[in-house]
């Protein structure tokens, strides 16, 4: 695996400060870490704003460490804030993305740019959170803002977000909750805020509620999920973007669409990785997405003629074959360009839907013949996690396993190797027994000795078939034409392989149950696959080999418990009851620099029972501990959601400690009705 390699020497000497705080126009204040390099002080220089809610103090300590000193020691002031409400800031933390939140960012930008050491000018970089905020405060055009570098982020909250696919509820929604419901009820650190701490943590632990309900009353495309989402008004954007992702993330689609629709200087970057920045990325190769950032803020920022404008606008990572397992150190591949996208160079390619299993040519003849499907809710099981955090192993299995209970397809062997680069299509004319129903499609390589590797997959909750924001139930029987576009990928297929086209009723956790169990019935004839093909071999003569990952040195962090990443598949035969469960366990570790121990750890079991819709059960647990000295702090959450047809139910407990005492406990029960979902 591709290491860092760590820069002791930089052309600028760096201050770093601890903590300053930032005052908002309400009276609340922000803290900040701030490096700069010390000739600022008589020769101001630009700005680099990253601002999310993951504390800068310590959770995200060892990340920060490697990436802003490294910004200042090339000549740039590198901000690191913690959100309203979270970290060492004051206020509470209602929900992600409000206006609040962006006004607040909008006013970190001015008081930036009114620093001696500033030159007026600021970027912001961030991933995930990070990158949603700074797309969305690109949107609103403050005049500090001259450019954005935006990482595993999505231009549209309910149609590409941790929430909700295709209309489909994603079993991410719970967890991703629970790490917040987690994250929220934290207190700042006696030794940054003094003897308040333990009002503000009261004020939080007062204010919190279990985000999961708060998502989940939103149910289709409202103007909960219009707000923040970019999508609305591309135009908005006014400055230059720069957006990276992975194909083992959950935002890859996201690139596409912003260098599709941006009218700005743009430039888009997806690699193998899962969600992480690319200089860290996993799996590899990792690559130098440092100085590639800095090419960008040069260009923008200082009015340096890097070359890095003259790269093509997308850049990808066409991966080779590899056999189905969970965790992978490097994909195989090679780097390709497009010089615009959508790209001239992609053509579309489809297979018709043929009775007897086969993916048919389009110009062979084909009968068209209904064919049917009820899955079982074990499907899904091996699919993997909606957006892998490197957390592995909790990347598709051999998707043979999952193909017994769908609707497969496959083609001929390859004659000549095929390349893709794009979204692939399943268009299908369908008819269901039920009336709210979803279907979920996959696209697989199949190698010579039949192992199957999951190349992409879409969903879509046939509701929504024509609005995702006034979904209407289907009529049993009744035929309809659907389209289902699948994430996006770049894959090479050997000649020999075959493509398989899987399709299901049910992909349990990664999306939550229909109310019931359904049979979709599908004409053979009338539906067909479509591919964006590349040509095979081509490369653009624009691409040049990334660097190694750099970085400013890391930090010291002493282990105290290894950390525990693991996934089972547990069958209780005898029950006949399914459980997926999760270990996410980091361990324990001290930041020897602020004399800090911290250790985190979430469980998540997902469970159903033989063929009962009504059984299906998601639960998580986290906990999450700081100490030094004698001062030990620690917070416990517990949520559970489950469902019968016509409501969720979700049971969550918070419970906070202070030197082994319980000092908070809290308990929700809500009920939400199911709005065809």
């Amino acid at each position: 695996m591709q290491t860092t390699r760590e820069l002791n020497e930089m052309p600028f000497e760096v201050l770093h400060e601890e903590h300053l705080r930032i005052p908002m126009p309400d009276g609340i204040e922000l803290a900040a870490r701030i490096w700069r390099p010390r000739s600022s002080d008589s020769q101001p220089v630009p700005a680099i704003l990253e601002y999310i809610p993951y504390r800068r103090r310590d959770l995200t300590r060892a990340r920060d460490a490697v990436m802003h000193p490294y910004f200042a020691g090339h000549g740039y002031v590198s901000v690191r804030v913690d959100m309203r409400g979270s970290g060492d800031s004051d206020g509470v933390l209602p929900d992600e993305y409000t206006q609040q939140e962006l006004d607040d960012g909008c006013a970190v930008l001015r008081w930036l740019a009114a620093q001696p050491w500033c030159d007026g000018r600021a970027g912001m970089i961030g991933i995930s959170w990070g990158g949603f905020n700074g797309l969305q405060i690109a949107a609103m055009r403050p005049p500090e803002l001259k450019a954005v570098v935006a990482v595993c982020a999505t231009d549209d909250r309910y149609a590409d977000d941790v929430h909700y696919m295709g209309g489909c509820l994603l079993g991410d929604n719970l967890s991703w909750a629970a790490t917040m419901f987690a994250y929220d009820s934290l207190p700042p650190d006696p030794q940054i805020v003094g003897e308040r701490w333990r009002d503000m943590w009261r004020e939080r632990l007062e204010a919190i509620e279990p985000w999961a309900a708060l998502w989940l009353r939103h149910q289709h495309r409202d103007e909960y999920w219009q707000h923040g989402s970019v999508c609305e008004d591309w135009d908005a954007i006014q400055c230059p973007v720069l957006t990276a992702s992975g194909w083992a993330d959950g935002y890859s689609n996201a690139v596409f669409r912003l260098m599709e629709h941006l009218k700005v200087p743009r430039m888009g970057l997806i690699g193998p990785w899962s969600h992480k920045y690319p200089h860290q990325g996993v799996p590899g190769p990792a690559i130098g997405f440092l100085q590639e950032v800095l090419r960008w803020w040069d260009h923008w920022l200082k009015d340096r003629d890097t070359g890095i404008m003259k790269e093509p606008m997308l850049r990808t990572w066409l991966q080779d074959p590899v056999p189905p397992v969970t965790r992978y150190e490097e994909r195989p591949g090679r780097w390709v360009g497009e010089t615009a996208w959508p790209s001239p160079e992609i053509a579309t390619l489809s297979w018709r839907l043929a009775p007897r299993s086969h993916l048919a040519a389009e110009s062979e003849t084909v009968e068209a013949k209904t064919l049917s499907v009820q899955s079982p809710l074990t499907v899904g099981l091996f699919a993997g996690k909606w957006c892998s955090y490197a957390a592995t192993p909790d990347l598709p299995h051999d998707q043979r396993e999952e193909d017994g209970g769908a609707l497969v397809f496959e083609s001929d062997p390859l004659e000549t190797p095929l390349e893709i680069l794009g979204l692939p299509e399943v268009e299908l004319t369908l008819s269901v027994d039920k009336p709210v129903a979803m279907v979920a499609v996959r696209l697989s390589d199949v190698a010579p000795d039949d192992k199957a590797t999951r190349v992409t997959y879409g969903l879509l909750n046939l509701c929504q078939r024509e609005s995702r924001e006034s979904p209407e139930p289907l009529a049993a029987g009744e035929r309809c034409k659907v389209r289902i576009p699948m994430n996006g990928c770049a894959q090479h297929f050997p000649a020999g392989h075959r493509l398989r086209l899987s399709i299901s009723t049910s992909y349990w956790p990664l999306a939550w149950l229909p109310p019931e169990s359904v049979r979709l019935s599908i004409v053979a004839g009338e539906s067909r696959l479509t591919l964006p093909v590349r040509e095979t071999g081509r490369n653009e003569p624009g691409v040049s080999a990334f660097q190694p990952p750099e970085g400013a040195p890391p930090i010291e962090i002493t282990p105290l418990d290894p950390p525990h990443h693991n996934w089972w598949v547990k069958r209780d035969l005898a029950e006949d009851v399914s459980t997926l469960e999760v270990i996410n366990d980091s361990g324990s570790f001290r930041i020897e620099e602020i004399d800090l121990e911290v250790k985190r750890r979430t469980l998540e079991w997902y469970t159903t029972r033989a063929d009962d819709f009504s059984s299906a059960r998601g639960e998580t647990r986290s906990n999450v501990g700081f100490s030094r000295g004698d001062w030990r702090v620690e917070t416990e959450t517990h949520t559970i959601m489950t469902c019968d047809r016509d409501w969720f139910y979700i049971h969550a407990q918070l419970d906070a400690y202070e030197d082994s005492k319980r000092i908070c406990a809290r308990n929700w029960d809500i009920r939400i009705p199911r709005e065809l979902v």
